[in-house]
């Protein structure tokens, strides 16, 4: 319930603050004396879109502030959604500054309009006459009929289960879409993980085949130069080692006299066992070397090939190529796996369907079970109301489709007159008649639900005499369980209220001010015998005044 609203430099506001208290509030003022102010600045710190007309000093900033005491709400969870620190004693406050900007808090933390339109929704629920448009959606009367049927819980399980099969079936379309494109794709990536294998890879070394095609490209350019080179070193007569065996026979018969010769000759001796070493070397190579066309047709086919596949595939080495061989592999083999797991989600979506399904067909049935409950309430209210002949016909109507809320359609449909064909209900009643449709809806939901601050205003407009005493009743046992307002131009429900309040204009100077007086039990008198019979009191208006609050 909202305990206090205080504001500042809004419209015809200077500076005020009301307190309020449980039960049934009356607000009561001549028309244009500024109602309509404290609802609009009490829509500010609900989250409504703000206007720097709105201001009264246009240097100064607007602040609308209001208290809430919401323990009874619930609301724990949904500060957390928000990312807000839960207080039974909540503030929510608006501010307009002279620029135009516009900030919105939750105890202090700043927040965004959508989340203060979002718990605003939570703590008071505005209707007027001309505000009667809720009532006449689908989803607003399906709410109606799911408060008598209890469905909360199970809605609640419903919507878990909704978003999970959901979930699942989005997962099952995005598979078989990959399994329609890996159909696509199979053949080739077939073809290209093939070719990759039967090139053999893992023994292939790059280099050996480069080496092996330059040898035998070259065979007999290199022939010759290692048959040059044989001879330079093992020439009879000319070949360097021949010559350095002479060399070494010579020093041979002197290394006995110093030992900078007998070095001499070891080093001599190594030059000569290297040179046979590198001139046996060279025979072997010339040896094995053989100029071979068919060979070396192969290895240029073997590297031609190497040397397309890379082309192909972008890259450079063969371990790349190994590493395209596994990535084709792999997809390949998950185009095979792609089967199984569609048809392991296919078994989860109709679990989940089930499940669904099951959930769906509990909710209607305690609709079923709920809507003539229902329907005997609101036409037992309204005959209370000057309705009699009021008629309602709820069509609950199985969809193959789920909806957030079950998969049924609600058709509500209604007649206020006997004999009259019923019609939808936003097409068929009028405003004063849609007026007491919402007190009667409010009214059976009171024993349902915890509903949030109740604001009625002017809905009982074009109403008077008994019925008017009615709708005060109605009003006054709602109070029993929740906070109700009323702002009203009709003493018998004023004479109702816990509590009364005046809004009333003062003018001070060249400016005229908006005010709010709590009245007495004398105030109340006059206030509503100057209701009964205008701004001239009578004796009879006073006695009928302290008749009504008696």
């Amino acid at each position: 319930m909202i305990t206090s609203l205080s504001i500042k430099n809004y419209a015809l506001i200077e500076d005020i603050k009301v307190d309020f208290h449980s039960g049934l509030t009356i607000i009561t003022g001549e028309t244009g004396a500024g109602k309509s102010i404290l609802l609009g600045a009490l829509g500010l710190v609900l989250g409504n879109r703000a206007d720097l007309k709105v201001m009264r000093d246009m240097d100064s900033k607007c602040i609308i502030e209001a208290h809430f005491s919401i323990r009874k709400y619930k609301l724990q969870s949904l500060f957390s959604e928000n990312d807000l620190d839960y207080e039974e004693d909540t503030i929510l406050r608006r501010e307009i500054l002279p620029s135009g900007k516009s900030r919105a808090f939750v105890n202090d933390t700043p927040v965004t309009l959508q989340q203060m339109q979002v718990l605003g929704e939570q703590l008071i629920d505005i209707h007027s006459q001309h505000e009667t448009r809720t009532l006449a959606t689908e989803a607003y009367q399906m709410e109606v009929v799911d408060a008598l049927a209890g469905n909360l819980a199970l809605l609640n399980d419903y919507e878990k289960n909704l978003q999970e099969y959901r979930s699942c079936r989005k997962q099952l379309s995005l598979l078989m879409e990959q399994r329609d494109q890996a159909i696509k794709d199979l053949d080739y990536h077939n073809f290209l993980y093939n070719e990759l294998v039967e090139a053999n890879l893992t023994s292939v070394q790059q280099q050996d085949i480069e080496e092996t095609y330059e040898k035998l490209n070259h065979a007999e350019e290199i022939q010759e130069v290692l048959a040059q080179a044989s001879q330079a070193l093992s020439g009879d007569i000319t070949g360097s080692i021949a010559t350095l065996r002479n060399v070494l026979n010579d020093l041979g018969k002197i290394k006995g006299y110093s030992s900078d010769y007998e070095t001499l000759w070891e080093r001599v001796n190594s030059v000569v066992i290297e040179l046979e070493d590198v001139g046996e070397d060279i025979y072997k190579a010339a040896d094995q070397l053989e100029v071979n066309p068919q060979l070396l047709a192969e290895v240029q086919d073997t590297m031609q090939s190497l040397f397309r596949l890379q082309k192909k595939h972008g890259v450079t080495t063969v371990d790349e190529l190994l590493e395209i061989q596994e990535e084709l592999s792999q997809k390949v083999a998950a185009s095979s796996q792609i089967d199984i797991q569609i048809e392991s989600l296919e078994e989860s979506v109709n679990e989940n369907k089930g499940q669904v399904l099951k959930l769906a067909n509990q909710l209607n049935t305690n609709r079923e079970k709920a809507i003539p409950v229902l329907k005997e309430k609101l036409e037992s209210f309204l005959t209370d109301l000057g309705l009699p002949n009021a008629q309602f016909q709820f069509n609950l109507q199985e969809l193959e489709d789920f909806r957030t809320d079950g998969n049924s359609s609600l058709e509500l449909l209604f007649t206020a007159n006997k004999g009259s064909a019923l019609g939808p209900l936003h097409k068929v009643a009028s405003g004063g008649e849609m007026s007491r449709i919402m007190l009667a809806i409010k009214s059976v939901l009171t024993d349902y639900k915890n509903l949030p601050t109740l604001i009625f205003d002017e809905i009982d407009t074009g109403v008077s005499g008994e019925i008017a005493h009615k709708m005060a009743g109605i009003m006054a046992a709602m109070s029993k369980n929740m906070q109700v307002f009323s702002i009203t131009h009709l003493p018998q429900i004023a004479a109702k209220g816990d509590y009364h309040k005046r809004v009333f204009k003062k003018d001070e100077g060249e400016v005229t001010t908006t005010h709010i007086k709590d009245l007495s039990t004398e105030d109340r008198i006059i206030e509503i015998a100057q209701m009964i019979g205008g701004s001239t009191l009578s004796d009879s208006a006073i006695a009928h005044a302290k008749q009504l609050l008696n």
